[in-house]
């Protein structure tokens, strides 16, 4: 567990990430994070979580359209 503190950052607030943490996401400075909303509060995460539904969509149309990507795969 890691206790943060919030520190101006010009006009806005932030929080400073340790480097264990940074390391154990995979982050360097200037990378993007998203903050979700869980059932047990909020999540930072290097995923973005709208990928997992535009994944979904694809293995969707890919299954509709099987037969038609067997025969271009030829």
């Amino acid at each position: 567990m890691h206790t943060l503190k919030l520190v101006q950052i010009g006009n806005s607030v932030g929080v400073v990430l340790p480097k264990e943490v940074l390391a154990r996401l995979k982050l360097e400075k200037g990378e993007t994070v998203f903050l979700t909303d869980t059932p047990y509060g909020v999540a930072l995460t290097p995923y973005d979580p709208g990928i997992d539904e535009q994944i979904e969509l694809g293995r969707e149309f890919m299954r509709e359209y099987k037969d038609t990507f067997h025969t271009l795969a030829k």
